[in-house]
């Protein structure tokens, strides 16, 4: 998801901005078509928030040695050699231009095109455009665009007589836009350029107290000189000045609609002495840790409220996040109110169940009646299930989509548990929180720790509250690199090392990126089962591996023989999964050949080591709650990382950086810095491009955080946000409908 700073679509909504005009207007059609299939730019706005990704000197040259193979490049450079030759198979000319920076060179080739030879000549530098290959070992670009300096910097050109301005001309930065192969970063220059010069005087967003206290340049001389600067300086003030406004903007809309929320009515709900949460607290066998209590007296006090509480709660993985809210339930149901658990797969929302039933005990089981609704149970069932929910008698629902039919109602439902939140869509959780007869409360349960500036980026909306302290008992995990690109024959040791740990009565996972290898002359999938984008990394050419392939292999290992080995994956029935995993918890399964269905939520404490086959194809906080599944009760856990990533790549690193550390907060930070952020406003927030445009969370927390506070100062002033109708109006412009809904859901 996109969310551009206007659009075509809102020429009906906001009508008085040339922002909102449309490139055709501007451009012509012809122009306006490229830029609209190229890059989706529709809008006036939309083409001059496509800032430059970076700035380039006429006299600077670009390092050709670092240039990505098999991807469209822009690239500053030197003609060194021009040769023009009959072509051999074929009639006609093929024009031969060398191109270099001092440390490398490139081809150029043109078919037939004879005259460029005349303005391509040895000594003249431009910027090149192009698909960057390879041909008998040497980088080429086939047909490339280019734009050459001396074209402007001749004696008609405005550098070409005046010695001063020749200077400036030289020295004035370049910017160089991302671009396609069909739309070139001078092309974006030049419709820029076009655009600014017609462009009226624009209403800053920004309210004159908080820019001259931050010292930043109206809205309209910002994006002056961030398109058009005359030094580098200039640009760093622009781009500084652009990410306040992005961020005052976002945090400006978060924090209205957490006012918004606080505005509206929802039943209270109190625990009542002798009720079920008591009762329940008085029949626990163990001690809650300070971080569970401190994170339940927090849910008790917005429960507690005539306002709807929405509340984040994350922690790391085996911290009691499902407990604590598990108490939250009981509260609910103290007068017969209903809470709803929606989890993202039926492995996960059937093991919530089984475990909430162990945990509550036969007497509460009995009262609260929990009740399990997923998209596979037998219809009987479902039916038995669906009168249980619509008269009220269960209390505790678990389930997983299913929950969101239309056929599925509640008596009172007065609480909603979104278990994994980032495995749903927007839509998805408020079609289930508008299922209560009055707002219901909301907690949003998150294993992957979030660094507070993803946190004020994302859940801006949200109260957060937070659980580190693991339970005592732990016996911890340890964490090993199997590095199979530089140690091949260490794959043998992996199986020898499970053999070792099913000797002393204990199980074993191993996980596996895919379920079954592509047919032959098919690529390998791009996506994991649930959808979410395999990362990039270790090598494309080897097959992934995959459970149906690796099932057999298992079977037939000395170190694994006699061992009951069986597979588990998202394409299996429902009821198949659910005996699978029964059956692994209950000691009748030794060894579990599985993908990511096991990601979160499954405890079985008798299972000690992990391995995790091509890990460099799962993100880090995808492989901090794999790792989860092993060593959570008395029995030490062993997590093999088992890559064919080359040491040093990226890939290598994440992979790398999942075992130094246990500590999930400290890997979601690196995380983020890895990769940094993917689509962060709206559904979509697991990779993929960022919905923010200059703004990104890695590395601009600070601003954020300032932003933040600059927008709490002006809603909590006289007339908040409507005193400052420039703000209001951008903040109008500044969301498309998918992220006006995100933040009007929640």
């Amino acid at each position: 998801m996109r969310v551009p700073v206007g659009g075509a679509r809102y020429a009906r909504r906001v009508t008085t901005s040339p922002l909102d005009q449309p490139l055709a207007a501007v451009l012509g059609e012809r122009t306006a078509k490229a830029f609209s299939r190229g890059l989706g730019l529709e809008t006036v706005a939309d083409l001059l928030g496509h800032y430059p990704r970076r700035y380039a000197k006429r006299g600077e040259l670009t390092e050709l040695g670092a240039l990505p193979p098999d991807e469209n490049i822009t690239l500053v450079a030197e003609v060194l050699q021009v040769q023009e030759r009959s072509m051999r198979a074929r009639r006609g000319s093929l024009l031969e231009v060398l191109i270099g920076d001092g440390t490398g060179t490139i081809s150029l080739t043109f078919f037939n095109q004879s005259w460029r030879a005349k303005e391509l000549r040895p000594g003249a530098r431009g910027i090149f455009a192009g698909k960057l290959g390879e041909y008998r070992g040497m980088m080429q670009l086939a047909h490339p665009d280019y734009e050459l300096f001396d074209r402007e910097g001749d004696d008609d050109g405005e550098g070409g007589r005046d010695p001063e301005a020749a200077k400036r001309w030289a020295e004035q930065p370049i910017p160089i836009y991302p671009a396609t192969s069909t739309v070139a970063s001078w092309q974006l220059q030049r419709a820029v350029a076009v655009v600014l010069d017609g462009l009226p005087d624009l209403p800053d967003p920004i309210p004159a107290i908080v820019r001259e206290g931050r010292k930043l340049h109206p809205y309209h001389r910002a994006l002056e000189l961030i398109h058009r600067p005359t030094t580098e300086q200039d640009a760093h003030v622009a781009r500084h000045t652009l990410k306040f406004q992005e961020a005052l903007l976002l945090q400006a809309a978060l924090l209205q609609r957490r006012e918004q929320q606080r505005a509206s009515t929802a039943y209270a709900r109190r625990a009542k002495p002798g009720g079920p949460l008591e009762r329940f607290d008085a029949a626990l066998p163990f001690q809650l840790t300070g971080d569970q209590r401190a994170v339940g007296e927090t849910i008790s006090a917005g429960l507690a409220r005539e306002s709807p509480m929405n509340l984040l709660v994350q922690g790391e993985v085996g911290s009691g996040k499902t407990l604590v809210a598990l108490r939250a339930m009981l509260a609910v149901a103290e007068d017969g109110g209903q809470s709803a658990l929606l989890a993202p797969t039926e492995v996960l929302a059937a093991q919530h169940l089984r475990s909430i039933e162990r945990t509550l005990g036969p007497e509460l089981v009995a009262e609260l009646k929990p009740v399990l609704l997923t998209g596979q149970l037998p219809v009987a069932e479902r039916r038995k299930a669906l009168l249980a929910i619509v008269s009220g008698q269960s209390r505790i629902v678990v389930g997983t989509h299913a929950l969101l039919g239309d056929k599925v109602e509640f008596t009172d439902l007065g609480l909603v548990v979104v278990d994994e939140q980032h495995r749903f869509g927007v839509e998805q959780r408020e079609t289930l929180r508008a299922k209560g007869a009055t707002p219901p409360h909301v907690i949003v349960l998150t294993a992957t720790p979030i660094p507070r500036t993803v946190a004020m980026t994302v859940f801006g909306d949200l109260d957060v509250a937070t659980i580190r302290e693991l339970p005592a008992g732990r016996a911890g995990i340890t964490s090993h690199v199997v590095p199979l690109v530089d140690h091949p024959q260490w794959i043998a040791r992996v199986w020898e090392r499970m053999g070792e740990e099913l000797a002393q009565g204990r199980q074993v996972f191993v996980v596996c990126p895919a379920i079954e290898e592509p047919a032959e002359g098919k690529k390998a999938p791009k996506v994991t089962e649930d959808g979410a984008p395999l990362e990039d990394g270790g090598s494309s050419d080897a097959p992934l591996a995959a459970v149906e392939t690796l099932l057999p292999q298992l079977r037939e290992q000395p170190a694994l023989a006699g061992r009951r080995i069986e597979a588990l994956h998202g394409r299996m029935k429902g009821e198949e999964k659910d005996a699978i995993m029964r059956a692994f918890a209950a000691g009748g399964i030794d060894v579990l050949v599985a993908t990511t269905v096991i990601e979160v939520g499954v405890d079985v404490p008798n299972a000690s080591v992990m391995a995790v086959l091509d890990a460099e194809r799962f993100g880090v906080s995808q492989l901090h709650q794999l790792r989860g599944r092993v060593g959570r009760g008395g029995v030490p856990g062993l997590c093999l990382l088992v890559t064919r990533a080359e040491e040093g790549s990226l890939a290598r690193e994440r992979v790398e950086a999942v075992a130094a550390t246990l500590d999930g907060f400290e890997l979601a930070q690196a995380d983020l810095e890895l990769r940094q952020e993917g689509d962060v406003l709206g559904s979509n927030q697991s990779g993929g491009r960022s919905s923010l445009r200059i703004l990104r969370v890695a590395r601009d927390g600070a601003l954020i955080a300032q932003a933040r506070a600059s927008a709490e100062q002006l809603i909590a002033a006289p007339g908040g946000i409507a005193a400052h109708p420039e703000l209001a109006a951008a903040l109008e412009r500044r969301l498309d409908e998918s992220a006006k809904a995100y933040l009007d859901k929640g």
